[in-house]
């Protein structure tokens, strides 16, 4: 079977197609495959992001998680953006909250922001999928203002054999679902190839430091299969 694109404007096209058509089993088998670990580790990336009285950009928003876990830390309000239009009604959708959620059409590496604008910044499961991470880096540390904090929550790759053989069982699991609950086990399959093909967390680290964040660290979750990374403009 062909790899999918692993940058550049293929890439893009493919995962905007991608995530458009999954987007009706989204939420059920981000909770199947994480078995709901999930709605932790944003609660633990949103602590970090320190949202409290914040004007915070959730960037690749899905169907809209991150941004709800943002206003439950206390952001005063929360600006959410998806490049895949479909994903974006999705959040819309889940995101009633009027004047504090606003939901828009939005490519991360263009974001359609002036400089300086956010007090923090949180995305979930971007990166991988992103055409261009440097590009996506930069573009979030030019939105965020200075002293903003960013939290990123991603994929990775484990270290141990336990981890290892963690993620390969994962990978099957993904296929075996994304066929029995979501009728696309070349959409479920993307995500234990392309996590393969990702920076491992260290990688990830020295990109946002080389994008210009500070105190840049993470901390590995789940025996290293997701890792929640994050830095200071």
């Amino acid at each position: 079977m062909s790899q999918p694109p692993a940058s550049g404007p293929a890439k893009a096209a493919y995962v905007r197609a991608l995530f458009g058509r999954i987007v009706g089993r989204y939420d059920l088998m981000n909770d199947l495959m994480t078995a709901g670990r999930h709605r932790a580790w944003r609660r633990w990336a949103v602590a970090i992001a320190r949202a409290d009285g914040a004007l915070a950009l959730d960037i690749g928003t899905g169907t809209g998680d991150f941004a709800l876990e943002l206003v439950r830390q206390g952001a005063t309000r929360v600006v959410a953006t998806d490049f895949v239009e479909p994903m974006v009604r999705a959040a819309r959708g889940k995101t009633p909250a009027a004047g504090i959620i606003d939901v828009a059409v939005g490519d991360a590496l263009k974001l359609p922001f002036a400089d300086q604008t956010f007090d923090c910044l949180a995305s979930g499961f971007l990166i991988r999928n992103v055409a261009d991470a440097a590009a996506a880096f930069r573009e979030m540390y030019r939105v965020l203002k200075p002293g903003g904090r960013i939290v990123c929550l991603e994929t990775s790759r484990p270290r141990t054999l336990h981890g290892r053989a963690l993620i390969s069982g994962f990978g099957v699991g993904a296929r075996v679902l994304g066929t029995l609950v979501a009728g696309d086990s070349k959409a479920y399959g993307y995500l234990p190839s392309s996590t393969a093909r990702f920076a491992d967390a260290d990688e990830l680290a020295e990109l946002m430091e080389e994008s210009g964040f500070s105190s840049v660290r993470y901390r590995s979750i789940s025996l290293g299969l997701a890792a929640i990374h994050s830095g200071i403009k």
